[in-house]
């Protein structure tokens, strides 16, 4: 093997966590991964990982390795597509995660037309809105929405997201239309509960913020459910207009308190920061976040 696939094996080894979950991800036998970083290592004249039965870990050459082969890995790329006459070959296999309902909903037709614009590319695909270790579960890209914990992933925006609190025409001909904040506490609420907390903010016509706590009826950790049995008139809920925007287009479902503003989110791309960012991965992003934008069409309802 070359030094550059060495140094990219090296790379996975240290980004995956130990040999064995490279390997994995690899989809090579742990035995060749560990004889490589061997030799490797006497190439070098030293030890870049310090390995025992139970731990690995870098030494202080190692790490110095890590951070410097990061730098020849892009740069090498970069130079690859700034000198090729050949046309853009995206290949191998783009490992990926997102929101459930995001990805379901409105990533079918930007994944249809890119993988017919790359025939060679293969998809392995998670979409759950379970908080997924990129590194740890060997993901190239992960698409998230609302505030980025993680300062050791690197972030694009793809779209802003925007929400809307929303009943149907039916629950709010029965319980009446809420004027108020106050007024909610004679409705029934239905909220999404995974990782959000029991309130919501809203803006008024002068900028005044006003926080409003949520004793929902009905909680649960799928938005498309939430609008489903909003739509069957059970409740009030808020949601981001990703996800109800077909049933408010068809009336289904109807905005209330459009007297306030809502808080704006924002939909990323998100990946390790000192990974070598693969051609299959950044274009995807930037085909994505040209797709949606600041205006997606979700928002035309």
């Amino acid at each position: 093997m070359g030094q550059l696939e060495d140094m990219a094996m090296f790379v996975r080894i240290v980004e995956a966590g130990s040999i064995t979950k490279a390997a994995e991800q690899l989809n090579i036998a742990k035995s060749a991964v560990s004889r490589r970083l061997k030799e490797l290592e006497t190439r070098l004249g030293s030890q870049l990982i310090s390995r025992t039965t139970r731990h690995s870990k870098l030494t202080q050459a190692g790490e110095q390795y890590y951070q410097q082969v990061n730098h020849i890995l892009r740069a090498v790329d970069a130079v690859n597509e700034r000198t090729s006459d050949a046309p853009m070959r995206v290949e191998g296999t783009l490992k990926m995660t997102a929101p459930l309902s995001f990805g379901v909903r409105h990533l079918n037709d930007v994944i249809d037309e890119y993988a017919n614009q790359h025939p060679n590319l293969r998809f392995d695909l998670d979409f759950s809105d379970r908080r997924i270790d990129l590194i740890e579960e060997g993901y190239e890209l992960a698409i998230r929405i609302g505030d980025l914990r993680d300062s050791s992933y690197q972030a694009k925006q793809l779209a802003l997201i925007r929400c809307v609190i929303c009943a149907s025409p039916d629950y709010l001909a029965r319980m009446g239309v809420p004027e108020t904040l106050d007024d909610l506490d004679n409705h029934e609420l239905l909220q999404y509960s995974l990782g959000q907390t029991n309130s919501i903010e809203l803006v008024d016509a002068e900028g005044k913020k006003h926080y409003r706590t949520i004793d929902a009826k009905i909680k649960a950790t799928n938005g498309e459910f939430l609008v489903d049995l909003a739509v069957k008139g059970h409740g009030i809920t808020f949601v981001p207009t990703f996800i109800a925007y077909n049933e408010l287009a068809r009336g289904e479902l109807v905005p209330v308190f459009q007297q306030y503003q809502l808080p704006v989110l924002k939909a990323y791309a998100v990946y390790p920061r000192n990974r070598f960012l693969s051609q299959r991965c950044r274009y995807l992003i930037d085909f994505i976040a040209e797709r949606f934008g600041d205006h997606p069409y979700w928002d035309e309802y």
